[in-house]
């Protein structure tokens, strides 16, 4: 039989602690609904004694959702405590999570104690908590670099004084996972009433392994993950939930389940990207944009002939719409002729291998090969070419940023105007207003190349149309000019069919 996972978000507390990602009330809230909707069980919301604002979340949140557990952060201090409590005034189930540092190094160098002390401290903090609240969550701060006696010794005290979750993290990212899994099994064996609490895991990443250390628990006998979206977090960041939730999904032999809507990953991953202005790397597995990408021959000609035979994971599983084969110099002729089947090009035969041959030369000289470049090599076969191509842009600003742009698509010629809160959204907004594909514009990142005020720009956007992802990629001294290129570039990987032109 399989057990529950409890998943445990600390995207709100752990991961907003990262520079630049912190966000207001009302965005916390709305990350905390789409936590609820995704199926997580508790949302750790806050560190209430940190600052009023973070007070503010914790009691706006637990106002805001109702099926998962609110849990309030404090350290083993009592005012700690009784703010933590005051804040989950409203929550309909509250916990309050509280700890102490338990390895060599935080008792000694940190707190500045002795062992004796610091569980006297630990047991202290979990019955004061009880005053408060049922559902009391005890971390053994580094417990990755504990002593393994001390550290059943703790938790089989904390137990006794009513923690009903015993959380046990690597702090630091140290172990390997036959270590994180030992630790676990260690308490597991050696507790004697380590039935009556849940153990938790609680991995970073700073060694690249929060989510197999993660695992490790969980096959050792955890049954709660502490986990973010993205996986972001303190320094490397934390385990990723979505991670955690997929490798359990694939893999029967591990003994649980989670009552994730895995369709609501991706989007989940994008929202807490875009609110907290912290883009996902592309490689990054499950919600990362290449996840489901596929650029060599072999793999594009094996997914198109059977998903399952390079990917694992159906790509709907986890809310994207479907694997994207990627023109390179390394794709073969499989891929080129569905890319052409897109377009409505029926090549075969002598005509796909000479398209085919022109195809690998083109994509030698270039990273990505989009719609425009197949419409030239194809451009034959075909009663007219349809990509688009900027021809000039320009701006002014007399109190409103005013643009023009002039665009051709196919033979002809089109111009547009329109005004913004800067030149880009002014330039983009003439673009639109001549090729309305009606777009979303998902992801906008401007990366500098060089240095210096003359720097040159490398644009990245990602269009969303039809729930369909569209990239492009430009770069040029001038900023406005590489974001209308990018954007140009983005649209031009649109089918044909989707444009409605002025």
């Amino acid at each position: 039989m399989s057990d529950k996972l409890w998943i445990f978000d600390t995207t709100l507390r752990d991961g907003e602690q990262v520079p630049g990602c912190q966000l207001n009330t009302q965005e916390k809230i709305v990350v905390a609904q789409a936590l609820e909707a995704l199926g997580v069980d508790i949302i750790e919301a806050g560190f209430p004694i940190s600052s009023p604002g973070d007070f503010n979340s914790v009691q706006e949140i637990s106002k805001a959702v109702s099926n998962p557990i609110i849990c309030a952060l404090s350290r083993a201090v009592e005012k700690d405590i009784e703010v933590a409590a005051a804040a989950l005034k409203y929550a309909k189930k509250g916990r309050i999570h509280t700890g102490i540092g338990v390895s060599p190094y935080h008792i000694q160098y940190k707190l500045r104690s002795t062992p004796e002390d610091i569980i006297a401290r630990g047991v202290a903090a979990v019955k004061f908590a009880k005053r408060f609240v049922e559902d009391v969550e005890f971390y053994a701060e580094d417990a990755g670099r504990s002593e393994p006696d001390f550290l059943c010794k703790i938790i089989e005290e904390v137990i006794k004084a009513g923690a009903t979750v015993v959380n046990i993290p690597d702090t630091t990212g140290y172990c390997l996972p036959e270590q994180y899994g030992a630790i676990i099994a260690s308490l597991k064996n050696n507790v004697p009433n380590i039935d009556k609490a849940i153990i938790a895991t609680h991995c970073h990443n700073d060694l690249g392994m929060a989510t197999a250390n993660t695992i490790s628990g969980v096959q050792h006998g955890a049954r709660q993950v502490e986990v973010t979206i993205n996986g972001i977090g303190e320094r490397a960041g934390n385990t990723s939930m979505e991670e955690v939730v997929m490798a359990i999904k694939c893999h029967n032999s591990i003994p649980v389940y989670t009552d994730i809507v895995t369709p609501k990953i991706y989007q989940t991953s994008r929202l807490v990207s875009k609110l907290m202005n912290m883009p996902v790397q592309p490689n990054k597995a499950i919600v990362g944009r290449n996840a489901f990408a596929h650029s060599s021959g072999i793999h594009q000609d094996g997914v198109l002939k059977h998903r399952e035979n390079y990917e694992i994971i159906d790509p709907k599983e986890v809310g994207v719409d479907e694997s994207t084969i990627v023109l390179t110099a390394r794709s073969g002729r499989a891929a080129l002729k569905h890319h052409l089947d897109a377009l409505g090009v029926e090549l075969e035969g002598e005509e796909l291998r000479e398209v085919y041959e022109a195809f690998l030369v083109l994509a030698d000289s270039k990273r990505d090969i989009g719609r425009k470049d197949l419409l030239e090599l194809v451009g034959k076969y075909m009663d007219e070419s349809n990509f688009i191509e900027l021809q000039s842009i320009s701006y002014s600003s007399n109190g409103a940023i005013n643009a023009q742009v002039s665009l051709k698509i196919g033979s002809e010629l089109h111009s547009a105007s329109s005004s913004g809160v800067g030149p880009v959204d002014a330039v983009l907004k003439s673009i639109e207003k001549i090729v309305k594909p009606q777009v979303d514009l998902e992801e906008f990142l401007i990366q500098a190349i060089t240095h210096g005020s003359d720097d040159v720009a490398k644009v990245h956007m990602r269009l969303i149309k039809s729930d369909k992802p569209y990239y492009g990629f430009a770069s040029n001294k001038d900023i406005v000019l590489a974001s209308a290129q990018a954007f140009v570039d983005a649209l031009n990987k649109i089918p044909v069919k989707e444009y409605v032109t002025a």
